[in-house]
């Protein structure tokens, strides 16, 4: 199954969470254009439910999509070119995302540059008509499910995303950071400050990854 579907299928229970809160079929479509993060529409819909000030809920939805900046950053000089200009670049940043970074990443170094942003939009601009879809489908379809199903179809997204990544590591440095990832997300999990788990995970993780393929890369040179 390609990347598309899965994604896709994943918003389905965003739609339903949105139509359990109260919103219109319309919000929950709109939720899913201008948030376009399965968990951060799973908060702003859980917290106007709970009730929460709107200043609360913005702060959150921040919070929560932090975990972005990372990925943006290592994406835009994938596709950046001297002619692109910045409101190109604001508009690239809104569709990135967990699916659209890992295949990017993958697939991207072997697109002549010229092309890659072509190929970037309309990978994601057909990831984004799937999860509009679905986020409807979701909202008309979701009561007919059982909850346990609808909360792994949200969870389905992770899942490709760990998969993408495993694919992918060809280096020493990329299975390194995956490892640590592994090993030191309950503690991230457990401590980090709420919203900054991810970010903090990765830049030590990270870190520590780079770090170990350079010193084992040393050694070797020494051998």
């Amino acid at each position: 199954m390609g990347p598309m579907p899965i994604v896709s299928v994943s918003l389905i229970s965003v739609g339903g969470l949105a139509r359990d809160a109260g919103f219109s079929i319309e919000i929950a479509v709109a939720s899913t254009l201008l948030i376009w993060a399965g968990p951060a529409q799973v908060l702003f819909f859980g917290a106007v439910a709970a009730k929460m000030a709107w200043p609360v809920i913005a702060l959150t939805i921040s919070l929560s999509s932090v975990r972005f900046v990372p990925m943006v950053v290592t994406l835009l000089p994938l596709i950046r070119t001297p002619r692109t200009r910045l409101p190109t670049l604001i508009l690239a940043a809104h569709c990135v995302a967990v699916t659209v970074w890992a295949e990017g990443v993958r697939r991207l170094p072997d697109v002549p540059r010229d092309a890659r942003m072509a190929f970037f939009f309309g990978f994601a601009l057909i990831c984004f008509a799937g999860t509009l879809i679905s986020t409807a489908v979701g909202y008309v379809l979701i009561g007919e499910l059982p909850a346990p199903l609808a909360a792994a179809l949200l969870f389905m997204t992770p899942i490709y995303f760990v998969a993408t990544l495993t694919r992918g590591a060809r280096q020493l440095v990329d299975r390194l950071a995956l490892i640590f990832g592994f090993v030191l997300s309950p503690l991230a999990i457990l401590y980090a400050p709420a919203g900054f788990d991810l970010l903090i995970l990765g830049l030590v993780g990270g870190t520590a990854a780079w770090f170990c393929a350079g010193l084992a890369a040393a050694r070797k040179a020494l051998a």
